[in-house]
């Protein structure tokens, strides 16, 4: 059983985009040759998200972002938004929050035959739940 580490790093655009990681994972996993195993893929931040969907339907995406809005949505009243406003950084991110708590931030993927088995429609991607900034992603592999 070998056991291996390597991160992504990636730069979100704003609230709610959505960036598709397979490929990144899947060019990684082939340097480890790993013919069976498993990935963890964790996301070290705690207004972002990983999530394993559908990734090609971008009207599939925007349900996504709407529903992630109407259940927290960035003008509604969060009392950690008081504690940003009140330290002077002005980041009121208590939406964010509240979504990440409704989403994981890490997902486990077998690996079959040296490839992610993934069903045919099955993306791993990141969700930025708060705003344009910087995430890294970290990438456990196991396996033989």
């Amino acid at each position: 059983m070998n056991v291996s580490a390597e991160e992504i790093h990636l730069k979100t655009k704003g609230i709610y985009d959505m960036v598709d990681i397979t490929d990144r994972i899947e060019k990684l996993l082939a340097t480890k040759k790993f013919k069976s195993g498993l990935v963890n893929v964790f996301v070290k931040h705690t207004t972002c998200a990983i999530a394993v969907n559908e990734f090609t339907d971008p009207k599939l995406l925007n349900d996504f972002r709407k529903r992630l809005a109407e259940l927290n949505p960035e003008d509604g009243e969060y009392e950690h938004n008081e504690s940003h406003v009140c330290n002077g950084d002005n980041c009121v991110n208590g939406h964010a929050h509240c979504n990440a708590l409704l989403l994981p931030t890490s997902i486990t993927c077998q690996v079959v035959n040296g490839k992610l088995n993934l069903g045919a429609w099955q993306r791993i991607f990141v969700i930025e739940l708060d705003r344009a900034r910087q995430r890294d992603i970290n990438l456990t592999f196991v396996g033989d």
